[in-house]
């Protein structure tokens, strides 16, 4: 019924700390070039990337499901909007869907976004100890 809500909710909050994230890597980058040394860099994906792709399966998964609800007549263009809440009984049957559906929706997106990240890491790791390798023989 309003399961996607949980993930948009969790889609702002993270879209707002990507773009805090993204001024405090800004203002890093500012200094780190005064002081960057070519020998000792390693190379890693900044947590604003990795907040976006977060961002980006959140919001898809809301897209998504706010269509399937809007498909099954769950949610209409007219006050309340939401079919539910225009019975208290209906309304707790929607909160509990939220609190049990929604939350582990979110909770599973956020886990395969952190294997993403691990993935990922590991990935850069892998490929800067090859060249690394590469370039001494």
């Amino acid at each position: 019924m309003a399961c996607f809500l949980i993930s948009g909710l969790e889609a702002l909050v993270v879209t707002a700390v990507e773009k805090g994230a993204e001024k405090k890597e800004e203002k890093n980058m500012a200094v780190d070039e005064a002081v960057k040394d070519e020998a000792k860099e390693e190379i890693k994906i900044p947590l604003s990337r990795k907040l976006k792709w977060l961002t980006y399966m959140l919001w898809g998964g809301v897209v998504l499901l706010a269509f399937e609800h809007v498909w099954h007549g769950e949610v209409v263009p007219w006050f309340p909007f939401l079919t539910a809440m225009s019975d208290p009984a209906d309304a707790a049957e929607m909160f509990h869907e939220m609190a049990t559906v929604g939350v582990c929706m979110a909770a599973l997106i956020t886990l395969v976004w952190f294997g993403m990240c691990k993935a990922a890491d590991s990935i850069m790791k892998r490929s800067a100890n090859a060249d690394a390798r590469s370039t001494q023989s």
